[in-house]
């Protein structure tokens, strides 16, 4: 059983707040939970006391594997309960994979600027034809004058 600390959306329509839960990790946002550690309201005037936390039960909670979401992380970073050295935050990513793809975007770029210059280029051949045309039509009713 995999268990995560996440939020539970609670609170009435555009003024909500949040209580801080363990959950099982296939039950919804919203559904059962085995614990409740706190509160937090993000609308609440004063930042530094809108979330109620048990810091003792939210450690044990970590210490025994459970996996805090995102947001749940910030608040505990703030709270003083997660120090980012237990466990890690995230998987890194494979930055090779990510320079592959930046060159693979490059000559997307690169033709693409190809592609606009082209197209800038006939652009201006059609206004110089355009520009003659009138020029001559210009000095053919100049001359029948």
């Amino acid at each position: 059983m995999s268990v995560v600390i996440r939020l539970k959306r609670t609170g009435r329509k555009n003024r909500p707040c949040y209580r801080i839960s363990v959950a099982d990790s296939r039950s919804p946002r919203d559904g059962r939970v085995i614990e409740h550690l706190g509160l937090h309201d993000p609308i609440f005037p004063r930042p530094e006391e809108a979330t109620t936390l048990n810091v003792e039960r939210a450690r044990h909670w970590i210490s025994v594997g459970a996996q805090p979401s995102e947001t749940v992380r910030s608040i505990f970073k703030a709270q003083g309960v997660w120090d980012g050295g237990s466990q890690p935050a995230k998987a890194k990513r494979d930055r090779s994979a990510r320079k592959q793809v930046t060159k693979t975007g490059q000559a997307r770029l690169a033709a693409k600027s190809a592609r606009e210059e082209a197209k800038g280029t006939r652009r201006l051949a059609r206004q110089e034809a355009k520009r003659a045309a009138a020029a001559a039509a210009a000095a053919e009713s100049a001359s029948e004058e």
